[in-house]
């Protein structure tokens, strides 16, 4: 898409049900490479965020508490991130994430919000923009897949 002046970051938050380290953890992080391979490959994914481990940001310390993992990337429009979320391959991991994630006890775990192109958000950013719809529910600043908001003009 030529002349986009912004695009759509998003989080994820969700708390471990077991030890990352778990044998009961092991067919979620089997998953991992598969899902960012499909991710990376998708129409309109820009970025997301990587950390050090295998299976990608599993290992990065967040601002959300212990044992919570993030998934925090980039996607050119709202449509290239719901067409990846519900209309791919990883529709059949979404479904089975109860067997591996918690998010009770988090009070937000998704957050959507714009970003101009080239910018990439830090976890300092994401965790405002979580707090932020938390406090005031969906708004241009913050918002989910369910209530979006359009784009800035710019």
């Amino acid at each position: 898409m030529t002349g986009m002046a912004h695009h759509l970051a998003q989080l994820n938050i969700a708390r471990a049900r077991f030890p990352i380290d778990s044998p009961r953890f092991r067919s979620f992080l089997d998953g991992l490479a598969p899902l960012n391979d499909l991710a990376e490959s998708s129409p309109g994914y820009v970025w997301r965020l990587i950390g050090e481990a295998e299976q990608g940001a599993i290992d990065i310390v967040t601002p959300f508490g212990d044992n919570v993992i993030v998934n925090m990337s980039v996607w050119e429009t709202v449509e290239s991130l719901r067409d990846y979320t519900y209309n791919s391959g990883h529709l059949d991991y979404l479904r089975r994430r109860r067997e591996w994630l918690d998010h009770e006890n988090i009070t937000g775990h998704l957050v959507l919000w714009w970003v101009p192109v080239g910018h990439i958000p830090d976890l300092a950013e994401a965790a405002d923009r979580l707090a932020h719809l938390e406090q005031h529910g969906p708004t241009e600043h913050a918002f989910t897949l369910r209530h979006p908001s359009p784009p800035p003009i710019s």
